[in-house]
């Protein structure tokens, strides 16, 4: 198994194997920062102010697929100190490190009391500061899901139990890049599961595919992305949108973003909201 791509790629040319097919790559690195997808302040989803967050997430949950949310009620220094303890993780000696073929790391969330046995011994932090940030994300999709519910006329708590048991935690490390016109950190996709909770740190690298364009997401300081998920979209009925994305590296800096993805349970069946299928439902249910 060859080591973390953090271990040999300083000061080194890009391996041809790193190197994409001419159609695929993303070439011109300049592309327009995207002003349009809102910035949502959550301090402001209750009482009176309420209605119009909802419509504020839902508009351009159709549009693109994802928006950003400040003031989300997880604190600034528990993530802080989740980045500072993951950017230590991929900063380890090799003997330490968890190899894998990508600077990628997964691992379940839920149940915690289950899965924290499983997770890195090293370093030491680890299991305390990734068990408190895995709890307060796992809360904050939450109440965004039930931003989602109330928006799409679900009865309240449609989201919860089991469409929204599985936390997956996924943290991506990007070293610099020899040449960042030739390879892509993450490929053009969307996600399968139902909801994902990004925070991005404080370099650029994320960009979404809209009206025929790339276009990146700033990063914000003490901000989430947050993204549609192809489940959510079926739960729809389309009537909200799965966002196709990619990563690109840079040249000049790391970049570690940590990602947690709400999904249902492994025995869900997933199909349209009966309410929102109207004459005819735009999927199949599957298992």
């Amino acid at each position: 198994m060859n080591k973390l791509v953090s271990s040999w790629s300083k000061n080194k040319p890009l391996p041809e194997s790193y190197k994409f097919p001419p159609e695929t790559r993303p070439g011109n690195l300049i592309v327009p920062t995207c002003k349009t997808i809102p910035v949502i302040d959550l301090r402001n989803a209750e009482g009176r102010n309420r209605t119009d967050i909802v419509q504020q997430i839902l508009k351009p949950s159709q549009e693109y697929g994802f928006f950003q949310v400040v003031n989300h009620g997880i604190s600034e220094n528990l993530m802080n100190e989740s980045m500072d303890v993951f950017k230590e993780l991929f900063e380890m000696p090799d003997e330490d490190k968890v190899h894998q073929w990508r600077d990628n790391l997964r691992h379940p969330c839920h149940p915690l009391q289950d899965c924290i046995k499983h997770w890195p011994q090293k370093p030491i932090r680890y299991r305390e500061v990734v068990a408190a940030f895995s709890i307060e994300a796992k809360k904050l999709g939450l109440r965004i899901l039930e931003l989602f519910s109330e928006g799409l006329g679900l009865e309240s708590g449609y989201f919860g139990d089991k469409l929204s048991e599985s936390l997956h935690l996924f943290v991506n490390h990007y070293p610099p890049c020899p040449d960042p016109s030739l390879t892509l950190g993450i490929t053009k996709h969307c996600d399968s599961i139902l909801l994902a909770i990004l925070h991005q740190g404080d370099v650029n690298g994320l960009q979404i595919f809209n009206s025929e364009e790339w276009i990146g997401v700033e990063p914000l300081h003490n901000a989430f992305v947050v993204n549609i998920g192809n489940q959510l979209q079926i739960i729809s009925n389309d009537k909200l949108k799965s966002g196709e994305h990619r990563v690109v590296t840079n040249s000049r800096a790391a970049r570690t973003t940590v990602a947690f993805f709400i999904a249902p349970s492994e025995d869900s069946v997933i199909e349209s909201a009966i309410s929102l299928v109207g004459e005819a439902s735009v999927y199949r249910a599957f298992e």
